[in-house]
């Protein structure tokens, strides 16, 4: 049965098979990076505030790799090799696979990173953050979100890549495929606003952010190759695109809000999580 099937067609049969136990590990494979980011932000630094070297090199730790890895995946695209070959296999054998409720699921959690959604989120934080007065969060805030957008818009001009054939009606879409907009659009959008609230809010509530930011991300990304409006590779793609840009503007608030000496900038509307 198998005979005529190239490696990449076989992974892709495999992966098809076994979607959701994919999912699940590989959504824990990230909440425990994610973790491990963390504790070596908040544990393993020096007593204080992380001095503008250390700032950079955790930036740096984090952009580097995505950028490297959407590098990769848009080499291989252009040579149209096993990665072309996997993803077309992929959808193919998604669509002939997934039931109706996975799909009626997927097309659910695929509204985290609508436009609408997305926008609406936006909206509302800069407004709350500009009533207290946190003016340049405020800005860092949309500058993430509205700038991830362009990106992803002058992205997807770029390589003009065709999505998937999904004909099953619970989600139509019609524009360019690479990188996925969703995937890069939670990533930054949930990410940023986990920074902020955590700026914002005590302690207790840092971790819970930070996995729920991730889980959303994962999910909403999941669900875009589940739904068959993107290759799998458009949606690693957006990953890394999302991670690089969200890892620059996390890393421009921690460099601006701090004075010359390195010293925090004091916040003149404090709330109980931050009061710098």
């Amino acid at each position: 049965m198998y005979s005529s099937l190239t490696n990449a067609e076989l992974l892709a049969e495999v992966v098809a098979a076994n979607a959701f136990p994919l999912f699940i590990s590989t959504l824990l494979g990230a909440l425990a990076l994610a973790l491990a980011l963390a504790w070596s932000w908040r544990v393993a630094r020096p007593a204080g505030d992380p001095t503008p070297q250390r700032i950079l090199a955790v930036g740096m730790s984090c952009m580097l790799p995505a950028g490297l890895l959407f590098l990769s995946l848009a080499g291989a695209l252009s040579h149209r090799g096993a990665l072309v070959t996997f993803d077309e296999a992929l959808a193919a054998a998604l669509q002939a696979t997934q039931p109706a409720e996975t799909l009626r699921a997927a097309a659910l959690v695929t509204h985290f990173g609508d436009t609408a959604t997305l926008t609406g989120l936006c909206v509302a934080l800069a407004a709350l953050l500009l009533v207290r007065g946190h003016h340049l969060l405020a800005a860092g805030w949309i500058a993430a979100v509205a700038g991830n957008s362009l990106l992803n818009v002058t992205l997807k001009s770029m390589f003009e890549r065709v999505r998937p054939i999904h004909e099953h009606g619970y989600t139509i879409e019609t524009s360019w495929s690479f990188p996925s907009g969703h995937a890069s659009g939670t990533v930054v959008a949930y990410g940023m606003a986990a920074y902020v609230l955590m700026r914002l809010l005590p302690a207790r509530w840092h971790l819970p952010l930070l996995l729920l930011a991730v889980t959303i991300a994962m999910s909403t990304a999941a669900s875009r190759v589940v739904l068959q409006v993107h290759f799998a590779s458009d949606v690693l793609a957006g990953i890394s695109s999302g991670t690089l840009w969200l890892s620059l503007c996390v890393m421009s608030q921690e460099l601006l809000r701090r004075r010359p000496d390195g010293a925090p900038r004091p916040d003149p509307f404090p709330l109980d999580g931050d009061t710098q």
